[in-house]
């Protein structure tokens, strides 16, 4: 198995246009990833989380969902869920996916077979990515 990773991504008022989806179908056809789960979710303004089904959403442009209808292990359960909606503001909602890194497999596997472990691990998100080049670019040599 190769490295299983997580994605929160928040809809600022709950506003989804779908324009990501092909993408994500293009990298399970591919055989980059797994989908292991995905979830949406939504906090109410009470701050409450419901947790919504795929024909629940309201995306523009009516991009064909049902690729994504019962892609769930199991492993999201509601605590997670509300876990997830601990950064979002009330009003909106976030697609919650749970992923193998399937390109990373063969890797992660030679390297478990070598007696290798895997003792820390990160993303930097792009943001802060981004505004660090900015800075570097800024800087007279």
């Amino acid at each position: 198995m190769g490295p299983v990773d997580y994605l929160v991504v928040e809809f600022p008022g709950s506003r989804m246009t779908g324009e990501g989806l092909p993408l994500l179908v293009d990298l399970v056809d591919r055989g980059i990833i797994r989908i292991i789960d995905f979830m949406f979710i939504k906090k109410e303004s009470d701050g409450s989380v419901k947790a919504m089904e795929i024909s629940d959403l309201a995306v523009h442009g009516k991009p064909d969902l049902t690729v994504f209808e019962g892609v769930s292990s199991g492993l999201l359960d509601m605590d997670d869920l509300e876990e997830a909606a601990s950064v979002l503001s009330p009003g909106d909602s976030a697609g919650v996916l749970v992923y193998e890194n399937l390109w990373a497999a063969p890797f992660a596997e030679a390297l478990r077979h070598g007696g290798a472990q895997l003792v820390a691990g990160g993303r930097i998100p792009v943001q802060a990515v981004l505004a660090a080049l900015e800075t570097v670019e800024e800087v007279p040599t």
